[in-house]
């Protein structure tokens, strides 16, 4: 008996019934069952068990399957009663509008932002706009001041030599090239220096290229005594000491000076008084 019990409990059965087993383990059962009732009624009840459980976890088919399940038996086609579906239901329909309402609210922030970032641009223009403007108006009263200063110096040295015997004063008229022209140079009677005063000398403009060319005429021959621009940075520019001179004149040459003078290109030109 423990042997039967210990069939049954092996589980074998339950394979029995499912149809799990191989021909040789069927026939094993088989003989079990007829030889032993209890493995006859074990099987009987595994069944009835599978079957109960069948049935109640059974799922009923749905009208479109069995209509379908027609159909192929029948070869027709079995139209269903049309149904109308909705295009929104309740549910996606309240997101939609969800959501519109939020594009609309996104479209408002973005024109509020663009709004202010350009009355931010504009600000921003005319901050710029005024400091350029204050830029321009320091700017142009730096140069003010410094042409008030450059003058004053140069008034300064000219009221200087007029209170002194050791400077003389060399007046530099215009020649037919520049008629207006004029200059002065002073030449210490001592130490045969030079001096020229750019506040009191009114001479042709010059290019980017050329320059002024002093010269002094010694005994018939022109001496270079240095060049000099028409932007100068200080009122009185010193330059090459000459012992002695007949003459002085300016003359317009390349950057760098020239070792002989331009004729044509003389602009000033005054006598030594003796």
């Amino acid at each position: 008996m423990e042997e039967v019990k210990a069939y049954i409990e092996s589980g074998i059965l339950e394979l029995y019934v499912l149809g799990q087993l191989s021909a040789p383990e069927c026939d094993e059962v088989e003989a079990m069952a007829a030889k032993h009732p209890e493995v006859r009624t074990e099987i009987t009840a595994i069944e009835l068990a599978m079957e109960a459980y069948a049935l109640e976890n059974a799922i009923t088919p749905s009208a479109k399957l069995g209509d379908k399940i027609l159909k192929e038996i029948s070869g027709e086609e079995i139209i269903s009663d049309p149904r109308i579906i909705p295009l929104y239901q309740d549910a996606n329909y309240s997101k939609i509008k969800a959501l519109r309402l939020a594009l609309v609210a996104c479209v408002a922030l973005l024109a509020i932002c663009a709004a202010a970032l350009f009355s931010v641009y504009t600000q921003l223009n005319t901050a710029n706009e005024q400091i350029a403007s204050l830029s321009t108006s320091n700017d142009q009263f730096a140069r003010t001041v410094n042409k008030l200063e450059f003058d004053k110096a140069g008034m300064e040295n000219r009221i200087a030599m007029t209170e002194t015997d050791e400077w003389m004063t060399v007046k530099l008229a215009g020649v037919a090239n520049s008629p207006k022209a004029k200059m002065l140079v002073y030449w210490n009677k001592n130490n045969k220096s030079i001096l020229i005063n750019h506040s009191a000398m009114e001479l042709p403009k010059t290019d980017k290229t050329h320059e002024y060319q002093l010269w002094a005429l010694v005994n018939g021959k022109p001496v270079s005594l240095g060049v000099f621009g028409e932007n100068a940075k200080e009122a009185v520019q010193q330059m090459v000491t000459i012992e002695k001179a007949q003459a002085f004149a300016v003359t317009i040459e390349p950057v760098g000076g020239s070792v002989n003078p331009t004729m044509e290109k003389m602009v000033v030109m005054g006598e030594v008084a003796i």
